[in-house]
């Protein structure tokens, strides 16, 4: 008995080794808070959703990540206000352009192409500004991936 131990252990070892790789960050994360979340002082876990929900994961994010905060979009900076109200952050977002760069800001099932992305990820392009969050660090895979989930699903206001 014990010598099929050794070989069974090694298998399974090698199966966890090989889906940790290369997945281009985790799927869930237990958040302790950080300095770039003031918003998120005793953290929590968070995963990747197929199907998040606009108003119970989306707005959490720019709440956690402070973006509704007066100090930056909570006081309309760069042309967007986001608060902790649902429905005010996706009259603000979907299939509305932003007028600085003339860019949809959320496009349904377009995310590659939704402004909103493109800020998050440092991709928009000169003259567009700064990568989002401002000044802090960028937003990880989790919190990528579910906005573009979102969006991908239609960007339902749910």
């Amino acid at each position: 008995m014990s010598r099929m131990r050794l070989p069974l252990l090694s298998l399974t070892l090698g199966v966890l080794v090989s889906t940790c790789g290369g997945s281009g960050g985790p799927t869930s994360a237990t958040d302790p808070g950080n300095d770039d979340d003031p918003g998120n002082p005793g953290g929590g876990t968070r995963v990747i959703k197929a199907n998040p929900s606009f108003a119970a994961d989306i707005v959490e994010i720019f709440v956690r990540r402070s973006c509704t905060l007066s100090s930056c979009h909570g006081g309309g900076d760069g042309e967007l206000t986001l608060t902790a109200s649902a429905s005010t952050n996706y009259g603000n977002l979907v299939a509305v352009q932003s007028p600085s760069s003339g860019v949809v800001r959320v496009i349904p099932y377009d995310a590659a192409n939704s402004y909103l992305v493109k800020k998050l990820e440092g991709t928009q392009g000169s003259g567009n500004g700064e990568r989002m969050p401002l000044m802090l660090s960028p937003l990880d895979n989790i919190d990528i991936t579910n906005i573009k989930n979102w969006i991908n699903a239609g960007a339902p206001n749910n």
